[in-house]
């Protein structure tokens, strides 16, 4: 399988494809779908690929004793936890109303399905990929019935170990090939110290045959763009339209100007990571004119003459000779011609040195 799937229609992931940008949404709508479409929009306006949101079938994902649990929080949106989650909890038209707005604004729309229920929904809505938030990732008959399904998939790994995540890849791959893991630490908002980039590099070793990307919930631009720098194929982070709105994850969420300057400053690091292939650019060129050094003859050098290092110096000079690297390959050839103190020793004054082209 190689390192690159379509998880979206007409968008692949992996290889040298750029890096896929989530604006998680979540259920900092507020419940208010109109909000909901607002930030839809605003996903689409500061270059993101696609808008995702949470879906849960609450009597799935919770039991009794849960949702009837006193919710006292300053981010309550009711008195218990279970009236707090209805509030934000959009219904299955309201997903469909989202989903059609999304796709007016041209937007890729998905959402995190919360519970295997959820996760039944958004397939008949027909949404492109499945997202596993953390919270799932060690649920496994969840996962797999998930991948069976056959949709790509993208999984987060908060609070799992490596042994865990050996578990999800084996259970998604049995099942299906197009998937992608992303590192995650389920704090909010998190700390650097916390953030732990390096997972993604172990997981590139682990799991060399799918994309690997990262999931934030930090303040800031800066260690997402460390992710990307480290490979991350696949980015997401919390938005919001207000950091101060009642919410757990607003604080932790980047503001629309921030989400703008996080796609520019990503798209910006995917052209300066290049090739990988180094040698000298174009654009290098006027600066090797001007600056780069050539052999010259430290003294004067008469035709016949065997070279040896000591005679041979290196300097800026007029005109180009041989190249400083080749100083050596010198040593020991006769010149074919009087060379003068200070001269540029250019290939074609010395006896049997191949030219060779400067890159």
């Amino acid at each position: 399988m190689p390192l690159e799937f379509e998880l979206c229609p007409g968008r692949k992931i992996g290889g040298t494809h750029p890096c896929f940008i989530i604006a998680e949404i979540g259920q900092n709508h507020q419940g208010d779908i109109e909000i909901a479409k607002k930030m839809i929009r605003m996903a689409k306006e500061c270059g993101a690929d696609c808008a995702k949101f949470q879906k849960s079938e609450l009597e799935h994902k919770f039991n009794k004793r849960a949702l009837e649990r006193p919710y006292t929080s300053q981010h309550s949106w009711g008195k218990t936890y279970g009236e707090h989650k209805r509030h934000l909890e959009f219904s299955h038209e309201q997903y469909k109303q989202l989903q059609r707005y999304a796709e007016e604004v041209g937007i890729f729309f998905t959402a995190s399905g919360m519970d295997e229920m959820a996760v039944e929904f958004l397939h008949e809505l027909n949404v492109p990929f499945f997202k596993v938030g953390s919270g799932d990732t060690n649920n496994f008959p969840y996962l797999e019935k998930t991948a069976k399904k056959g949709r790509p998939m993208v999984v987060s790994s908060g609070m799992q170990s490596m042994e865990t995540m050996r578990r999800v890849y084996q259970t998604v791959k049995e099942h299906n090939q197009k998937f992608c893991i992303l590192q995650c630490t389920s704090a909010y908002p998190l700390e650097p110290e916390d953030v732990n980039l390096r997972v993604i590099s172990e997981y590139q070793k682990e799991f060399p045959d799918i994309p690997i990307g990262y999931s934030g919930h930090e303040s800031g631009i800066t260690i997402t763009l460390g992710a990307v720098a480290l490979g991350a194929k696949v980015v997401e982070r919390h938005v919001t339209l207000d950091k101060t709105w009642k919410g757990n994850d607003h604080a932790a969420s980047l503001d629309p100007h921030e989400l703008t300057e996080l796609v520019r400053a990503i798209r910006t690091l995917e052209r300066a990571l290049g090739s990988g292939i180094k040698h000298m650019l174009p654009c290098e060129k006027p600066c090797h004119d001007k600056l780069g050094k050539s052999v010259v003859a430290k003294v004067s050098i008469p035709k016949g003459t065997t070279l040896t290092l000591d005679m041979l110096s290196v300097k800026v000079a007029e005109p180009k000779g041989v190249a400083p690297e080749d100083i050596f390959q010198l040593v020991g050839k006769k010149a074919t011609s009087d060379i003068g103190e200070d001269e540029s020793v250019t290939e074609d004054v010395v006896e049997g040195y191949g030219k060779k082209t400067r890159v």
